[in-house]
């Protein structure tokens, strides 16, 4: 079978990423200060839309980058490579944003283990929300998701924006895999009527 046109150049534009970033990687765990700030310029954007759909405010969220890049030189060193760094940077960034949510409240718990029931069907990970994220509603998403409750809001940033499995999102908030998939759910089910409610009051 004939590779696709242009696949070999992508292949390579991959590998030459990733060798880059390995050498920028290799400088920041030596304290390189230049390479820390490029780490910033690369990662910078995913880990604030991260921190602005769990955080709820672009100020909050604007804190928190800044907060979890300033901590990045002195952890940077136990990034292992088990997984991308990206997805790493984002655990990272999803579990400063959960130590927030729970200062913030207090001595409220975040998840709240109660008249929760394991759904009859498992929900897929592909979902029409994705695309609506990147799609030209993305204020509207953007302004409904700031208005979820925090226990739907969180689970939900992270299993979207930031492309953890829910088991990795159960590990993170310290509850069980089917709570996690009830409560996306149901935010799914209020993010939807809260965009039928901005469609209907902009037809």
């Amino acid at each position: 079978m004939e590779a696709e046109p242009g696949s070999g150049g992508r292949e390579q534009s991959y590998r030459m990423q990733t060798v880059e970033l390995e050498a920028i990687l290799r400088r920041a765990r030596l304290g390189d200060q230049a390479a820390l700030g490029e780490l910033h310029r690369l990662f910078a954007p995913r880990v604030l839309g991260l921190c602005r759909h769990m955080l709820g405010t672009i100020e909050h969220a604007e804190d928190a980058t800044h907060e979890v890049f300033l901590r990045l030189s002195k952890v940077v060193g136990s990034f292992d490579g088990s997984i991308s760094f990206e997805r790493w940077l984002l655990k990272a960034a999803g579990n400063h944003c959960i130590d927030l949510l729970r200062k913030r409240t207090r001595e409220q718990k975040l998840i709240v283990q109660a008249d929760v029931e394991a759904l009859p069907v498992a929900i897929s990970p592909a979902s029409p929300l994705n695309e609506l994220l990147h799609s030209e509603k993305v204020e509207a998403v953007r302004s409904a998701l700031a208005r979820l409750p925090v226990k739907y809001r969180v689970p939900l940033a992270l299993r979207y924006y930031g492309d953890l499995s829910y088991d990795e999102i159960a590990a993170q908030l310290g509850i069980k895999r089917p709570l996690v998939a009830t409560l996306i759910f149901r935010a799914k089910q209020e993010l939807r009527q809260l965009l039928a409610a901005y469609a209907e009051a902009n037809a």
